[in-house]
């Protein structure tokens, strides 16, 4: 007999995935199934497990993938395969999210589920607006009502009632409606002074706010070019926008970044950005794990007090190495009194986490002085341990060369392979500019970046790099480039500022100008 499944539904958020909860990420960690909608952001895509069985049902105003019955059929038979079923909703399930619809076909069946709500737009979006739904001087209540109507038939809106509310109004999926939402609220009564808001693709680098009045709302959309999704604010609260809108100060506002860094230190990487401002999409272009064939390794460890120097060049060494050490029954201990190097300050952060700090680290961040540096400084006749990518820099090994009188034993611990991510479409984005910026740490996360994205126009890419290696490989595909003035993450984030500057500087200059 087979395993009873379980079904949960999961609000995904407004956008940003930020505003993801902590309980709905847990369970889709888990997921053996995910159906999901078109209007859940790229960050929760991101990371939907690759082995998930993913289910496309879309969901957009005016075009659907699949039809409602057809999606709450779905969920009941995966769940009555036994799997752990997971549909992923835009906002919350229960808000305009058709949830319970789902829920009723599973109850009549006996299929477990639970509901993880999700944040709301209706609040999300207007807060990274600078727009509180309720304020003591303006209002005493918040009206939620869908802007969204069946083909064929008029909108079931009580305009009168809402007026007489003197509350905050918030249409969602009122896009396409504004026109006849704006219509009835001025013939209920509304003053046509009362200020109004369209917020598009809130909390997302696409966020873009209209603030006017109910009279002048939609001329100004349209002069705008709004377009969906956005929710429609009506209320009081409308006018503090431009003095409480703090989204749209931050460094990195408006700007999207694809960080490509390896799974296990994408996440560092991705937070600093995201403090800025950005929109950042975590798809890890490489991955490592450790070599099988570790024959090599485990003789070092057997002579570990043998040699006088140990070296990383990465912080993914750093990792696998003592989760290798730790495998072979051994611990820090086995060290002895053997000094250590590190490429650089977050290869010094990861080895730090054991407890130990480097005896050296050269100045500029790159395997070329890491070498020299361990060249100049290495006591005569050392012995040293080189633990690294299976395919390292050599520009590490060609500087230790030239002290004839130096012992290297080059170790491969860890392979690097190239991921790819199937749900976002990288190659869609860079083209149409979606995407402002990629992040590349590496030689290697270049490599995998371009694996990952077969037939992308590699010229339209705007490429961060660490440092001149990286540089040289991203241009090898055509890329345009900006290096980091020192091989750090902050200093990477603050490149990926300046480029947003520079950007929006060449944005503001007159069109001769720009096309000269």
């Amino acid at each position: 007999m087979s395993t009873q499944g379980k079904v949960w539904l999961v609000g995904a958020g407004p956008g940003d995935v930020g505003l993801f909860t902590i309980k709905g990420r847990e369970i889709l960690a888990k997921a053996e199934v995910v159906v999901y909608d078109s209007l859940v952001g790229d960050g929760v895509l991101a990371i939907v497990p690759a082995s998930a069985e993913k289910i496309n049902v879309g969901k957009r105003a005016g075009h659907h993938t699949m039809k409602q019955e057809n999606i709450n059929q779905v969920l009941l038979e995966k769940a009555q395969e036994g799997k752990r079923v997971v549909r992923l909703k835009g906002g919350d399930p229960f808000l305009f999210g058709r949830g319970g619809e789902e829920l009723e076909l599973l109850c009549e069946h006996d299929i477990p589920y639970e509901v993880v709500p999700g944040v709301t737009s209706c609040i999300a979006v207007p807060a990274y607006n600078g727009i509180p739904v309720t304020h003591r001087d303006f209002c005493s209540s918040v009206h939620v009502i869908t802007g969204h109507k069946r083909a064929g038939e008029n909108y079931n809106i009580d305009f009168e009632a809402l007026v007489r509310t003197r509350g905050t109004l918030v249409f969602l999926m009122g896009i396409t409606a504004m026109e006849d939402i704006c219509k009835g609220l001025l013939e209920a009564g509304m003053d046509p002074e009362t200020p109004a808001a369209v917020l598009q693709q809130g909390t997302t680098a696409g966020q873009k706010r209209v603030v006017a009045t109910v009279a002048t709302l939609k001329q100004a959309s349209d002069a705008a070019k709004i377009q969906t999704p956005a929710i429609i604010v009506v209320g009081q609260v409308c006018q503090v926008a431009d003095t409480f809108g703090w989204y749209e100060k931050l460094p990195l506002a408006g700007y999207k970044v694809l960080v490509t860094r390896p799974k296990e230190l994408v996440s560092g990487m991705a937070k600093k950005l995201r403090e800025q401002g950005a929109e950042v999409l975590e798809l890890p272009a490489i991955g490592v794990k450790p070599v099988e064939d570790r024959t090599n390794i485990y003789k070092a460890f057997e002579k570990l007090d043998t040699y006088q120097w140990l070296a990383f060049t990465s912080p993914s060494g750093v990792r696998i190495f003592f989760e290798l050490l730790m495998d072979a029954g051994k611990d820090i201990r086995a060290l002895g009194s053997v000094k250590i190097a590190v490429i650089g300050r977050g290869t010094a952060k990861a080895l730090k986490e054991h407890h130990l700090y480097p005896d050296l680290m050269p100045e500029v961040f790159d395997g070329a002085s890491l070498g020299a540096k361990m060249a100049k400084e290495c006591e005569p006749g050392a012995k040293i341990l080189l633990a690294r990518a299976a395919i390292g820099n050599k520009e590490v090994t060609e500087e230790l060369a030239k002290r004839e009188d130096l012992t290297v034993d080059d170790v491969a611990i860890y392979d690097t392979f190239y991921e790819s991510q199937e749900l976002i479409d990288e190659k869609g984005q860079f083209e149409s500019g979606k995407i402002d910026c990629a992040v590349f740490t590496s030689a290697s996360t270049v490599k995998g970046f371009v694996a990952a994205t077969p037939g992308l126009d590699d010229t339209k890419v705007l490429a961060a790099c660490i440092g001149k290696q990286t540089e040289a490989e991203a241009l090898r595909y055509g890329m345009k480039t900006a290096v980091a003035k020192e091989a750090s993450i902050d200093s990477l984030v603050d490149l990926v500022i300046e480029l947003k500057m520079q950007n929006k500087k060449q944005q503001n200059k007159p069109t001769e100008e720009r096309g000269k």
